[in-house]
């Protein structure tokens, strides 16, 4: 064979012996070691040396695949057949496993693929050391590498975990049956071959030493190789790599040959190397004039001429009172490869009462047939039962971790040792139940006392154990409720479950069965305001909006006349909450456009823009002319035309309802289970007493005052030809004005001009903190304060005509640093008996942009003259995609605000005041 081929194609392929040499022995030399970063390795070299041909290029090797391999290469002739081993211990393989490794692979990645490599590299020795009778070493300098100790251990560990899949994959071969026990031809004898650097080359003759008269027995190479032995057997057996039994070990030394063997220096230029044994080889040639042979009778004929030489060099050194000559590579290997090739085999065992090993030489298609067999086991690439023994060979090189993997023991010892610190930094002051942030900041600090311990390729795998051990922790009982109340406080229970309908609550229930609790509580009024009661805080619209104060109406407000907001009406038994409605926070300019005086129209349930819900069964043809109301178009033709009715008077949806609160960015036609909003009368105008204000409780002194409004009405005098004199209805003035010519009037009797008359409501924006503690306020900044007797002073016109506060600063802050924030909660409106149209529309924004504009269900309101009407807000606000939290000690009050235009007040042909 002229070429190198890969091991599989070697096997794989049906090489035909001749039919004199079928029947001969066949010795397997393997090569493996570590080569230097020069272009020529030196395993190739020994290749080309001991093959006495060109078979390696002294710039580069054959291509082995790239992940490196063994490679095959049999010499018929001599009957040997030499098995080369590349791996990442070589330039080349290293080099193209740096440019296969990705740049931004992190510390542990990196380190699992070189490991990957290693394991890889230990299967294919093993398969060396299954398969060869010589072992060659090779090393590029002349010190012992004692990583190679670590190396032959895990190699014997994994060799006697595997040895029972081996041994089944080489049952049915036909070899002995020490072979099939032992998964081996005999105990291989290892070599070494070392390289001298050329800071040790010794000069010869009388430059060698002070005393070169003096013959020497050995050159200085030889001592080297004598030294090295002693060193290499020394560390073997005291690691016990090497017992007295040969046949027990993973490998044998002879006891009494040389086997090490260092090669001089290598000459520097690499083309007059070649030039010097293509001279060599040519001498030889012009030398050997007798007649070539094939076969053993070569072999016979190269040992005779090589003994032959080496004689006459002995001679020639004896006669010179020179040292010994060194013996060449090839007559260093031959003598090993003698002993197996005449089947006399290795006897290397020592001790008392040595044990002879098993041997076996056979031929070259039985070697193969067993070498196939253990190729697929090792290496893989067989049939089903050749992979699945395998995937258990694989699963076997786990013994390989503790003997290679030194760095990654010690960074697992590094890291086990920095858990226990890692879980005490996180458990230090620790509640018994807490929230996620909580648990991140506790881990974010475990985390860091963590980095500062642990080391190694084990840091990322053992601070993923940190994740999952503290959130064992906190998950295991120490979770605390995540739902947050409408007042931002989280729930004080841990993990738990709600209540279903008719379901009781149960605290031994693994996870507890439990209502929410944030062990908070307010003081609140009713929807009139007259009785007070305390209340838990809520987490849910409708326990916050409508349940307290609906279980407050039997006590104090129930009876009262009010004026209900629209809600949704079903027409089916289980209907179902609008779904895919994802509200859209308004722009600045439907945000500009809620501040006219005619912006609430845009949010009534009656707009043209309907659901899907509501347009069910509806006509959608186009209005055509009824949608314009054309009535010159109905005169014409003699008859009135009942106009079509529009979209904004068609019943919401009956199917569908809202499933939050009403506000700008909901869907038209859509209405929710209950109002969030209460409209009540106290009582007629006169009721309220200006000079006393409010009989409410809760009210700080002095603030319960409600601001006058004045109202202008515009009546018309006797002489206007365009009013009544016919005694009619309106030929009678406007209540609670003066007769034209009465004592009080405005003018004499019989003057011919227009009057002005007022009527007075008076108007209070009621603030209440959660303590319970009521106050008016005058302005966005000014709480009414009445000291004497005569009432408030300050016109309503400054809290109608600008943005009222939502939220302002309690008057009576308590102890604690936290600010506590007073909400606006009513609207007291007293409306005179007087010809007046008086038509509430609230709109509040409960944050900045893009929260929406909120308003009751029925807008535009008007309320009916002569009454006390009390409007009470919501106490919290939200959308379908959560609460809108009060405000933070850090957040600017102006952008929770009630938007100016609550209250419009018109008269009989006049205009809005």
């Amino acid at each position: 064979m002229a070429v190198p081929v890969s091991m599989e194609a070697l096997l794989r392929a049906a090489v035909l012996e001749d039919a004199e040499h079928r029947d001969e022995g066949l010795c397997v030399v393997g090569i493996f070691g570590k080569s230097s970063m020069q272009l020529g390795t030196l395993k190739e070299f020994l290749v080309n040396t001991l093959a006495d041909k060109h078979v390696f290029s002294a710039f580069g090797g054959a291509d082995d695949g790239g992940d490196g391999g063994i490679q095959a290469l049999y010499n018929p002739d001599s009957r040997v057949l030499y098995l080369l081993l590349n791996s990442v211990c070589d330039g080349r393989q290293l080099l193209r496993a740096c440019l296969s490794q990705s740049a931004g692979s992190g510390h542990a990645d990196a380190h699992d693929f070189w490991k990957g490599l290693e394991r890889q590299h230990c299967l294919r020795l093993l398969y060396l050391f299954s398969v060869c009778h010589v072992l060659l070493l090779v090393h590029p300098n002349h010190t012992f590498d004692v990583t190679y100790d670590r190396l032959f251990r895990a190699l014997d560990a994994l060799r006697q975990k595997a040895l029972p899949l081996i041994r089944a994959a080489v049952k049915d071969c036909p070899v002995s049956k020490e072979w099939k026990v032992n998964c081996r031809p005999c105990p291989p004898r290892l070599l070494f071959v070392f390289q001298m650097s050329g800071t040790l080359k010794v000069p010869n003759g009388s430059e060698s030493g002070v005393h070169s008269d003096k013959p020497k027995k050995h050159s200085p190479r030889r001592r080297l190789q004598h030294a090295l032995e002693d060193q290499i057997y020394r560390i073997f057996r005291k690691s016990r790599v090497l017992t007295n039994q040969s046949s027990n070990c993973l490998f044998t030394v002879p006891a009494n040959q040389a086997f090490v063997y260092v090669l001089p220096a290598s000459d520097e230029d690499p083309v007059g190397v070649l030039l010097g044994q293509l001279r060599s080889n040519c001498v030889l040639c012009e030398q050997d004039s007798g007649v070539l042979v094939s076969g053993p009778r070569r072999y016979q004929q190269m040992r005779r001429s090589a003994r032959q030489g080496m004689a006459e060099q002995l001679g020639a050194a004896v006669a010179a009172g020179m040292a010994l000559a060194d013996c060449t590579l090839k007559e260093f290997l031959w003598q090993h490869v003698e002993l197996v090739l005449t089947k006399k085999g290795f006897d290397d065992s020592v001790g008392r009462n040595p044990q002879p090993c098993h041997f076996e030489l056979p031929s070259y298609s039985k070697w193969a047939q067993v070498a196939l067999k253990l190729h697929h086991a090792l290496a893989g690439g067989g049939e089903d039962e050749a992979a699945e023994l395998a995937a258990k060979v694989q699963a076997q090189l786990k013994v390989l971790d503790g003997f290679l993997d030194a760095d990654a023991k010690f960074s697992e010892n590094r890291c086990q040792k920095a858990l226990p610190l890692a879980h005490s930094a996180y458990q230090a002051n620790l509640p018994h139940n807490y929230t996620t942030a909580v648990h991140k900041n506790q881990l974010a600090q475990a985390l860091r006392v963590y980095s500062q311990h642990a080391r190694g390729v084990a840091f990322q795998r053992y601070a993923l154990q940190v994740h999952e051990d503290c959130y064992k922790f906190w998950s295991n009982g120490h979770q605390l409720c995540e739902e947050r109340s409408l007042s931002d406080q989280h729930c004080v229970h841990k993990f738990h479950l709600l209540p279903q309908a008719g379901e009781k609550t149960d605290v031994d229930h693994n996870p507890p069965i439990l209502n929410h609790n944030s062990r908070g509580r307010s003081t609140s009024s009713c929807n009139c305001g007259r009785k007070q009661a305390p209340r838990e805080d809520p987490f849910d619209i409708q326990a916050a909006n409508y349940d307290f104060y609906q279980a407050m109406e039997d006590k104090c407000c129930g009876k009262l006349e009010r004026i209900n907001f629209p809600i949704f009406q079903p027409s089916t038994p289980d209907p179902a909450p609008a779904s895919n409605q994802t509200p859209h926070p308004p722009s600045n300019a439907d945000a500009d456009r809620l501040k006219e005086p005619g912006a609430a129209h845009g949010h009534t349930p009656g707009d043209t823009s309907l659901s899907l819900a509501l347009s069910l069964g509806q006509s959608t043809d186009s209005l055509g002319p009824y949608g314009d109301g054309d009535s010159t178009a109905a005169a014409a033709d003699g008859q009135v035309q009942q106009k079509r009715p529009s979209l904004a008077d068609r019943q919401p949806s009956t199917v569908e309802y809202l499933p939050g609160m009403m506000h700008s960015g909901c869907p038209k036609g859509l209405l929710p289970k209950f109002s969030s909003w209460s409209l009540v009368k106290l009582g007629p105008a006169k009721s309220y007493n200006c000079h006393t204000g409010l009989d409410q409780p809760g009210f700080l002194p002095g603030a319960s005052f409600l601001l006058p409004w004045d109202l202008m009405i515009r009546s018309r005098s006797e002489d206007d030809p365009a009013e009544a004199l016919d005694g009619g209805a309106s030929s009678w003035p406007a209540p609670n004005k003066t007769l034209v010519g009465k004592r009080g009037g405005a003018g004499g009797l019989g003057r011919s001009r227009r009057r002005d008359d007022t009527a007075r409501a008076y108007v209070g924006f009621e603030y209440e903190d959660g303590r319970g503690r009521r106050f008016i306020g005058s302005g966005p900044d000014k709480i009414v304060k009445v000291l004497g007797p005569g009432g408030a002073k300050e016109p309503a016109g400054r809290v109608l005509n600008g943005d009222m506060p939502l939220y302002v600063p309690s008057p009576s802050q308590g102890r604690g640093v936290k600010p506590h924030f007073a909400q606006l909660m009513r609207l007291f409106i007293v409306v005179p008996e007087a010809p007046l149209e008086v038509t509430l529309n609230p709109q509040v924004q409960p944050g900045p942009p893009p929260y929406p504009v909120f308003h009751p269900e029925q807008t535009d309101l008007a309320l009916p003259p002569d009454g006390l009407w009390v409007l009470r807000f919501p106490y919290a606000y939200a959308t379908e995609l959560g609460p809108c939290y009060p405000p933070k000690e850090n957040q600017p009050l102006g952008n929770y605000k009630v938007l100016r235009g609550i209250l419009k007040a018109t008269a009989a042909s006049t205009q809005p005041q």
